[in-house]
């Protein structure tokens, strides 16, 4: 399978990466991002680096013939591209939204316009706070919540106009990565004040690696499905 990996110089798609070249069901890989893209270092056994094609974008909104043409025949893509809850307070909101929503449609239709293989499977990955439902009380940052959940909405709602196209929401909590203490102390926390689980970075590629190769098996993914999937898969790789 050929998949597309959007955002793939930030912390979660460079682990997509490092796992999807070693997984024999992907063929290529599709890196998208504003700037050259490499293989990731500490490769795992049996990766091929020269699955990966990295592919530049000046603007996530705006799609060039030759960057579609690197999109055709594509089976699969995770759209990680987005502005952190933490880094939205640093940016105008308009610009937030632009980045998270607009971006995100834009480079779904473009992909499906490319000609894709059906089924196609598009995960959107979102976090566990954001609100689809606009009239629920949110207790965080609940302009930033509605709108990635608006966001989530939109997807699911593009994917069903169009022939072909599956899609779910990878909705994880906080995201930790391996040896870092203080974000593993920091989602200990996070879990004893809001009760959301968090999940390493190595787990949440695998278990969303896992959707888009073996199909989606629910939507949303919440935090829970997420290390569920994952833990799974590791005790049929033992």
């Amino acid at each position: 399978m050929k998949l597309i990996i959007s955002g793939a110089t930030g912390f979660v798609a460079n682990e997509i990466i490092r796992q999807g070249l070693s997984r024999t069901e992907i063929t290529s890989i599709v890196a998208l991002a504003r700037k050259p893209v490499s293989a990731p270092e500490k490769l795992l056994p049996n990766a091929n680096p020269s699955k990966l094609k990295s592919v530049v974008i000046k603007d996530y909104e705006h799609y060039p013939e030759e960057v579609k043409n690197e999109f055709a025949g594509a089976t699969a893509c995770i759209w990680t591209v987005a502005i952190t809850p933490s880094k939205s307070k640093m940016y105008d909101f308009e610009e937030v939204k632009r980045i998270c929503q607009a971006s995100t449609i834009a480079g779904f239709k473009a992909i499906h316009e490319a000609g894709v293989l059906k089924p196609f499977r598009f995960l959107y990955m979102s976090g566990a706070a954001a609100e689809r439902d606009p009239k629920k009380a949110v207790q965080f940052q609940p302009q930033y919540s509605y709108m990635r959940g608006e966001t989530e909405n939109q997807v699911l709602a593009l994917a069903a106009e169009l022939d072909g196209v599956e899609a779910s929401v990878a909705k994880p909590g906080y995201i930790t990565a391996p040896g870092e203490f203080m974000k593993s102390i920091a989602g200990v926390m996070i879990k004893l004040v809001v009760g959301i689980p968090s999940i390493s970075v190595v787990d949440l590629a695998t278990a969303m690696l896992d959707q888009v190769i073996n199909g989606f098996e629910k939507d949303p993914l919440m935090p829970e499905d997420l290390i569920r999937i994952a833990k799974a898969h590791q005790q049929v790789s033992e």
